[in-house]
């Protein structure tokens, strides 16, 4: 049973996380595949750039709820008794919806970059260190126009983030949380890998060009 119903919230939030938000909202608004505009990205940033500020918005934040609905509700199903904490089935669910994000069955496997799905799941596992790397991340976009740098040192931040309140202010945090964060930022770094490439090159666009990435 228990393996049953772990096969379930992977299933169910890798689903959740498939849901091609940027995708249908393109269609639905312009009748285009957002993945063939801007930078080929179906995410929040190149929505916002080809479509406009407020379905760049709507998909940002629909993205990131998507996370959130996976980790905290999808990893409560339950069909019987459950031997895992709960710790660990939000970061299954979590990280099967950021899949799902990524490699959406419903677009061909070729989906967004995981960032604003990874939020969502991090809002629920450590949301005052998730403000801090929120916070970053808009000074960096902000200063610097560049918003693939923003959510890679965002990203790379949060371990030292989480390290920091244990060690500074006393809020212990479990090692398959740090474990997780850890991975999370090497997750990232790696969607972002054409991005860090025209970074060090200095052809990275910049945030409110025609073709941003």
């Amino acid at each position: 049973m228990e393996i049953l119903n772990l096969f379930i919230i992977v299933i169910v939030s890798y689903l959740v996380g498939s849901f091609p938000t940027a995708i249908i909202t393109g269609k639905l608004l312009k009748g285009i595949d957002i993945r063939e505009h801007g930078s080929g990205n179906a995410g929040g940033t190149n929505v916002f750039r080809v479509l406009g500020k407020g379905p760049g918005i709507f998909v940002m934040a629909f993205d990131i709820f998507k996370g959130i609905v996976a980790t905290y509700f999808v990893s409560q199903i339950s069909l019987g008794a459950m031997e895992l904490a709960t710790v660990y089935l939000q970061i299954i669910a979590g990280l099967s919806a950021i899949a799902g994000h990524i490699w959406t069955i419903f677009a061909g496997f070729k989906g967004g970059k995981g960032v604003g799905t990874a939020a969502g799941m991090l809002v629920v596992l450590y949301p005052i260190a998730i403000l801090v790397c929120f916070t970053l991340f808009l000074v960096i976009v902000f200063t610097t126009r560049y918003v693939s740098l923003g959510s890679i040192l965002a990203a790379v931040i949060l371990p030292v983030v989480l390290f920091i309140m244990q060690e500074a202010f006393d809020r212990p945090v479990e090692p398959v949380l740090m474990g997780l964060a850890s991975f999370i930022a090497l997750l990232i770094v790696f969607t972002h890998r054409t991005n860090i490439h025209r970074l060090i090159n200095g052809t990275e666009n910049r945030f409110g060009t025609k073709s941003e990435s």
